[in-house]
């Protein structure tokens, strides 16, 4: 019995908290007050965050004078030195208190975007993006296991889906906070840096409403990070989702292919709100979908609205096309990040899950890297050879996905 099986037995074992001697097992609200709070966490830092990511190239190249080489490099090395801190912190996840670390790194973000806001070289600002993902990198593990310890195994799905939703909300307000103030203000960027250290520094300051259950992880400091602990099936859907994170390049790319379709600053910003909007919408009816089904059709059926989405930017001609393909990108998002994670969550036991997911993390962050490099030095004219190899190995992954049932956590249950 792997894992999850022995973890399934031991939830549903739970002693009762109702009366008689005969009641079933108490189930608590799945709205739980972390919940609640880390949503608007998240809210408040990806409104931050997104409001600065359209203007940040312009401010770097036009106002501080950076080459534009300057840009990846920065982005390459920020998100390089972010994977690897994922998986160090998903290990202290599970041998210290979580709280820290998460307020730890929502502080760093924060940070950051003060930093942006007084920089006057683009150095500075190569500092400040290091630090912001090394943020990023140094909460998402924490956070995400203890949402899933304080949640029921049941209502998994939704609890990451609702979050994930809450948080992405943020990635819509940010960009048309952002351009719109970009047009109200004629154009100058300064004021723009200045006002995303608000949502930031808010965020971070929320952080101390977090409670951190005091239960014992005694066994978590004695043997965490023990990779031999981690079952053999959490170590089979690692590898499927690496592999797909070798193909699946950064969003940039995406922006970069709908401008080259003939939309302007304002179309591009607006799709990429409009792939936020459908990812917000998608997340939770998508996390509630998979605590009845098996998570890996849901991931599965992502991987193939994935390949529609990115073969269609490939093979369209027209800037029209850029807004439903958008969209549709945005609904593979909503099927696929808070599931992955509900679904990692479910395959180990609660004292090594901040290492399993920082180390899903990771390699999703070092995946993303690579496909970055080989996509970029592939993007010759349009880049459609890029789209078109990402979206053949994620329609083959995705068949994988739906006939592999031994990557489920119960075999043979009714999920």
């Amino acid at each position: 019995m792997e894992a999850g099986d022995r973890r399934r037995g031991r939830v549903l074992n739970e002693p009762s908290t109702t009366d008689g001697p005969s009641a079933a097992p108490a189930r608590r609200p799945w709205l739980t007050h972390n919940l609640k709070v880390l949503s608007w966490v998240s809210l408040f830092q990806d409104t931050a965050s997104e409001l600065l990511y359209p203007v940040l190239p312009i401010f770097l190249t036009v106002t501080l004078g950076a080459p534009v080489a300057v840009v990846g490099i920065i982005e390459g090395l920020a998100d390089g030195l972010a994977s690897i801190v994922k998986v160090v912190s998903g290990r202290l996840a599970d041998r210290m208190r979580r709280r820290p670390l998460i307020g730890a790194g929502y502080g760093a973000a924060a940070g950051a975007k003060i930093l942006i806001a007084a920089a006057v070289t683009w150095p500075m600002v190569a500092v400040a993006r290091v630090l912001d993902r090394v943020g990023k990198g140094i909460r998402g593990a924490p956070r995400d296991a203890l949402l899933a310890e304080t949640t029921h195994e049941h209502d998994r799905g939704r609890v990451f889906g609702f979050h994930r939703a809450i948080d992405t909300t943020g990635a819509v307000i940010g960009p048309l906070i952002g351009l719109g103030l970009y047009e109200a203000l004629d154009h100058r960027i300064r004021p723009l840096l200045v006002i995303a250290a608000f949502p930031a520094a808010i965020s971070a300051a929320l952080v101390v409403l977090v409670r951190e259950p005091s239960v014992p992880r005694a066994a978590g400091r004695r043997r965490s990070g023990d990779r031999a602990e981690l079952p053999r099936r959490y170590w089979r859907v690692l590898v499927t989702l690496g592999i797909f994170g070798f193909v699946n390049f950064p969003d940039a790319l995406l922006i970069l292919r709908a401008s080259r379709l003939g939309l302007g600053l304002a179309g591009v910003i607006g799709a990429y709100c409009l792939y936020n909007a459908s990812y917000a919408l998608v997340s939770y009816p998508a996390g509630a979908l998979s605590d009845r089904v098996p998570r890996r059709l849901v991931v599965a059926g992502g991987l193939l609205v994935y390949a529609a989405a990115y073969l269609g930017l490939a093979l369209v001609s027209s800037p029209a096309w850029v807004w439903p393909l958008f969209a549709l990108y945005g609904v593979y998002t909503g099927l696929t990040d808070g599931v992955g994670k509900a679904w990692v969550a479910d395959l180990v036991e609660a004292e090594h899950r901040g290492l399993a997911l920082g180390l899903q993390q990771g390699v999703a962050g070092a995946g993303a890297v690579a496909a970055g490099i080989w996509a970029g030095l592939a993007w010759h004219g349009s880049g459609r050879v890029p789209l078109v190899v990402a979206a053949t190995v994620a329609a083959l992954l995705s068949v994988v996905l739906a006939c592999w049932s031994s990557l489920d956590v119960d075999p043979g249950s009714s999920r």
